[in-house]
Order: structure tokens, then C-alpha cells, then sequence
């Protein structure tokens, strides 16, 4: 089992190797998988040809029991930021054998959140008290249950929320914000789901949970939210009436981290983008698939 140390130093070894633009900085294992935007790509393609400075947003967490570590940041591509996750497989000798890049690049965005801003929250940073912990099954079981919550909205709660909760997504913040474009925003997590705001969300499949950091309580998640469309105009539970805001056929792949403390989520941050509507996850066909090594 890897230590948090050496997976944030594996992480440290990545980035600097990207922000050079050279794949031969980094320790790699003899077969990688990765993926940009859902993707599966060569190392050495997409961000890696076009990245030119990384921002001062760090939120880092790790999983020594599958060496699995994780980056909440942002990058620059010469006049634009972008929002962005990345995620790291690592073997015991500290070799990367994955990569997942989540990469919110908003001038490609039909939905663009405006003013989003990367600021540290101090309730991601924290350690979880040894009391306030909870098993990685009872962490598992909290997150799957938020995708169970939104799937199909219809006001049932699957998981336990925080008071205090809140949800950044692509650097907004989207609940308990009143100047958020969308009205539903200016609730909490639980009220959100409560009124059944996101019945358009039609299905949230192929949901992944490769991260369970213990002491940071941060679970880090994986899916794909299903829009069929053919939802118009519908109540919700306390009558009022309401249109959805997606009318035609589409979906999100998202990067969803949950901070649980006591058997409730107290923060959720996310970036998501716009992807092909059903399309698969080359991560669920990835132990059949050709390793997507370094370009000679």
C-alpha cells in the first residue's frame, strides 16, 4: 500500500512533467490508460501540447488502499482557464498506469457558469475527526446515494445531507446562491432535492467511485447524467410549476467529490462538461482496451 506522501509526489512528478510539455519527466508503468474528456488518448496528446501555466487552486486527496490520487485545479491554454480534475492511478513503485482529465474548457461550453472562481474551502482541507469517520462502505453507500437523489428527481432522499451543505460546480457555487442564474440555486443541497428540481435528470449511469480518501472523508466519483429531453412542464412536490431547462436529447460526464463527516455530506465540488448524449466510458471497456502509451 502506498502512502499519502508518495501519491502526492507522484502527483507533483505529473504535474511538472506536464507543465513542461514532456511526458519523459514522469515515471510511467509499462501499460497507461488515458483519457482527456472522456477520451482515450496518447500520452502526450490533447492538454499536454497546448498547457501553458497551472493556477493556484490545489484541493488534493488520496487513496493509499488503491493508490488513487486526485487534483481539483485549474490550467491555462495560452488566453483561456480552465476548470479541472485529474486523476491518478499508481502502481506500488510509484509508476502512473492512469490518467482521467476532466477539463472544463468553457469557450467549447454551451453552458457557461458565469464568474467562476477557484478559491480554497476550508471544510475540503480539513481531517475528519477519528469519531466523525465513516467506513468506506458507509462512504460508498453516501455518494452513490446523492446519484440516486438526482436520478429521476421526484423529492425522495437516498442520502444525508449536511445543514451547512453546499455544491460548487465548475467553479460556482449553486446552492444557498441567490444570484446564481437558476432560482433553484438559491436553496440548500436537501431543499433542492426535496422540491424535485432536477426531474429532467433522467438517468446518471456508469458511476464509478475509484477515490475514497478516509481521513479527508472525500469520496471522488465518476458518471454521466442522461437528458431524454421529452420532459416540458412539471410541479413540484410543494405545486408549484415549473419548465425544464433541457429539451432535447444530452449529457454530462462529470468528476463529483464529496466531503462526508458524521454520515452526511457537508460539501460537493464538481466539474462537468457537455459530452455526445449515451455516450459510453472508455474506463468500463478499459481492461480490454490497447493501453494508451507515450508517443514515440
Amino acid at each position: 500500500m502506498m502512502t499519502r506522501e508518495a501519491l502526492y509526489a507522484g502527483l507533483d512528478m505529473f504535474m511538472e512533467g506536464l507543465l513542461a510539455r514532456d511526458p519523459s519527466r514522469v515515471k510511467w508503468a509499462p501499460n497507461v490508460f488515458n483519457t482527456e474528456n472522456n477520451v482515450a488518448l496518447q500520452i502526450g496528446d490533447g492538454l499536454w501540447n497546448t498547457i501553458t501555466a497551472r493556477g493556484d487552486y490545489d484541493l488534493r486527496f488520496a487513496d493509499p488502499v488503491t493508490g488513487q490520487v486526485a487534483l481539483f485545479t485549474t490550467v491555462e491554454e495560452t488566453n483561456a482557464s480552465s476548470g479541472t480534475t485529474f486523476r491518478l492511478g499508481m502502481n506500488s513503485d510509484g509508476a502512473i498506469a492512469e490518467v482521467e482529465t476532466v477539463l472544463v474548457r468553457d469557450a467549447d461550453e454551451a453552458l457557461k457558469f458565469p464568474n467562476p472562481q477557484f478559491l480554497p474551502k476550508p471544510v475540503m482541507e480539513e481531517i475528519v475527526p477519528e469519531h466523525e469517520r465513516a467506513t468506506r462502505e458507509r462512504l460508498l453507500t453516501l455518494a452513490n446515494g446523492y446519484f440516486m437523489t438526482i436520478e429521476q428527481n421526484d423529492g425522495a432522499i437516498f442520502t444525508r445531507f449536511h445543514p451547512d451543505c453546499n455544491r460548487v460546480e465548475n467553479g460556482v457555487q449553486t446552492t444557498n446562491n441567490p444570484d446564481f442564474f437558476v432560482p433553484v440555486a438559491a436553496l440548500g443541497c436537501e431543499e433542492q432535492f426535496r422540491m424535485g428540481n432536477y426531474r429532467y435528470d433522467d438517468r446518471l449511469r456508469a458511476r464509478r467511485f475509484p477515490l475514497m480518501d478516509e481521513e479527508r472523508g472525500i469520496v471522488l466519483a465518476y458518471g454521466f447524467i442522461d437528458h431524454c429531453g421529452k420532459l416540458g412542464d412539471y410541479e413540484l412536490t410543494d405545486g408549484t410549476k415549473v419548465s425544464s431547462p433541457i429539451r432535447r436529447p444530452h449529457t454530462f460526464y462529470l468528476a463529483e467529490a464529496f466531503k462526508i463527516r458524521a454520515g452526511a455530506i457537508e460539501q460537493i465540488e464538481a466539474n462537468f462538461i457537455t459530452v455526445p448524449y449515451h455516450m459510453p466510458s472508455p474506463w468500463d471497456q478499459k481492461d480490454g482496451a490497447k493501453p494508451m502509451l507515450r508517443n514515440a
